[in-house]
């Protein structure tokens, strides 16, 4: 797998300001910043050009949960004027245009439908979009360009810590491979499921049994705070159905990307669990044994 290379620039010099991300050689610019910036970011020249851009709420380290709203704009300064008096949920922008400011109308309108189905396929956010565009036809040579663009844009925006759009990527298929598929069984609670760690985050892989519902273990669990959480996650994914419960059984229906194997765990078992030891490779190996391969050798 090749490297890139990825120039960050701190606009105004703080590691909490505007952040501008660009790849060498690509001709996209991708320029992020909190709401409190919006008056600075709307004066910059790249705000005046044609683009696309994402409005994102907060609570981003929380997979679904982060409200995001996708959008395109022949001038993206008037929309983000716009929307700043009309959608309060935002907290973060991210701008997306081009360097060369070569993005036509047609070119911002297609991204921004692949956008929306490419955050609804990674689904990590919660998108406000209340319609669904289709991408309009362009050229063929039109559309491999942004198609292009838009894969340099799913390496770039996880950089920044925006991961809407982040999926499955072949160049992420030599982490699958390093990865071996560990398995968290539990027989009486009819837990049989599948993991891996894909590209740095451990998934839990569709077609796993897990809970239908959360139960808890102990009776402290039920007033530990700490444990709230592991619920809600395992509720919200039954309410999205990420976790589809079928007479009386809980069946992963997509790769859900969790931030920790103990999170992973605690969701499948419906109770508190010690994932870097109960997640198992077929050989034996516990995940935190493999997660550590290597380091006395």
């Amino acid at each position: 797998m090749s490297g890139k290379q990825i120039k960050l620039f701190l606009v105004d010099g703080t590691p909490g300001g505007p952040t501008a991300a660009e790849i060498t050689n690509w001709t996209g610019h991708v320029l992020s910043a909190k709401r409190s910036d919006l008056a600075f970011l709307l004066r910059r020249e790249e705000a005046q050009r044609t683009g696309v851009y994402l409005l994102l709420g907060d609570d981003e380290s929380v997979a679904g949960e982060t409200p995001c709203y996708i959008g395109e704009a022949d001038v993206v300064s008037e929309r983000l004027r716009s929307h700043e008096r009309e959608k309060d949920f935002w907290d973060r922008v991210v701008v997306i245009t081009s360097k060369d400011s070569n993005i036509t109308k047609a070119h911002g309108r297609y991204l921004e439908s692949r956008l929306i189905r490419l955050a609804e396929e990674a689904g990590r956010v919660s998108l406000e979009n209340k319609d669904r565009p289709l991408p309009p036809a362009l050229p063929e040579a039109d559309a491999s360009d942004m198609d292009y663009f838009l894969a340099q844009l799913q390496i770039v925006l996880p950089v920044l810590g925006v991961n809407a759009i982040r999926v499955k990527s072949t160049s992420a298929q030599s982490n699958v491979l390093d990865s071996p598929v560990f398995r968290l069984t539990q027989q009486k609670l009819g837990v049989d499921a599948q993991a891996q760690q894909i590209d740095g985050e451990f998934t839990v892989l569709a077609g796993s049994f897990v809970v239908p519902t959360w139960h808890g273990v102990g009776k402290a669990q039920s007033t530990i705070k700490a444990y709230d959480g592991y619920r809600a996650e395992h509720e919200r994914l039954v309410a999205d159905g990420s976790i589809a419960v079928e007479n009386g059984k809980g069946r992963v229906a997509r790769d859900i990307v969790f931030g920790s194997p103990s999170t992973a765990g605690a969701v499948c078992l419906g109770r508190s669990c010690n994932g870097r030891r109960e997640w198992i490779a077929p050989d034996g190996t516990m995940f935190g044994a493999w997660e550590t391969r290597g380091i006395d050798d």
